[in-house]
């Protein structure tokens, strides 16, 4: 189950470390407005329910602290071969395409112990940030 602060869901971007603190810094410069998750391993294994358009999320920095409050603006059940490339670049990480985008979370997941095909059911995430 995730975490609640202020009786609104956490959503922590990334990995602890580098990685968090990194995505949420794009997140609080308006530069990521979309993140990534998997059905069976975010939602799924953790008995929780899918974001709602207009739900408001607490974004958390490595510390667990609140940093800010985002609100979902867009939720999308997608296969993983299926993503498109507007949502990779909303992701504001960089990617330099759809392959490359795919090959990064293909490794990420794979990683924390739970690989992808290109049916596998990605969690398309919109939000934007309400407040700091």
């Amino acid at each position: 189950m995730w975490g609640r602060i202020e009786g609104l869901r956490v959503i922590e971007l990334g990995t602890p470390g580098e990685m968090r603190r990194q995505l949420t810094d794009l997140t609080l410069a308006g530069v990521k407005t979309a993140t990534a998750g998997l059905l069976a391993l975010d939602y799924h294994a953790e008995g929780e329910p899918l974001e709602h358009v207009g739900e408001r999320l607490a974004l958390v920095a490595d510390s667990g602290a609140k940093v800010a409050e985002l609100e979902v603006v867009d939720v999308q059940l997608v296969p993983f071969a299926e993503v498109t490339w507007d949502f990779a670049q909303a992701e504001g990480e960089g990617f330099r395409s759809i392959d490359h985008w795919r090959d990064a979370h293909r490794c990420y997941w794979t990683a924390e112990g739970h690989p992808v095909d290109d049916s596998s059911t990605v969690v398309c995430l919109r939000y934007r940030l309400v407040s700091e």
